[in-house]
């Protein structure tokens, strides 16, 4: 599993982060073909509990504003969505990744 933003860190850390406030976040972004419209997330990032979790994720709000509104009707509503969950700083999967990790040894 690829995470980003934990470079580096060792275990110790990545849990004092994580007591601190860090969390393991997903953003989402939206393509739209005409008929056909895509909602992805991300890769999971790591934010430490210093960083807003809404900077990471300007990208991918950007992304869905340019190519995600295209797609009727899922278009607007994917857009609208992935909007709303990367403007509250993401998706929030820290228990879903400190589990994998936990069951990887890692």
């Amino acid at each position: 599993m690829a995470i980003n933003g934990i470079e580096g860190m060792t275990k110790q850390q990545l849990s004092d982060e994580i007591m601190r406030g860090g969390r393991f976040v997903v953003y989402y972004y939206a393509v739209s073909l005409l008929l056909i419209t895509l909602r992805n997330p991300s890769d999971i990032y790591f934010v430490r509990s210093s960083e807003n979790g809404l900077a990471r994720g300007l990208k991918y709000s950007l992304l869905s504003l340019l190519l995600g509104w295209w797609g009727f009707p899922w278009g607007p509503i994917h857009t609208i969505g992935s909007l709303v969950t990367n403007f509250n700083g993401g998706k929030d999967v820290t228990q879903e990744v400190c589990r994998a990790l936990r069951e990887n040894g890692n």
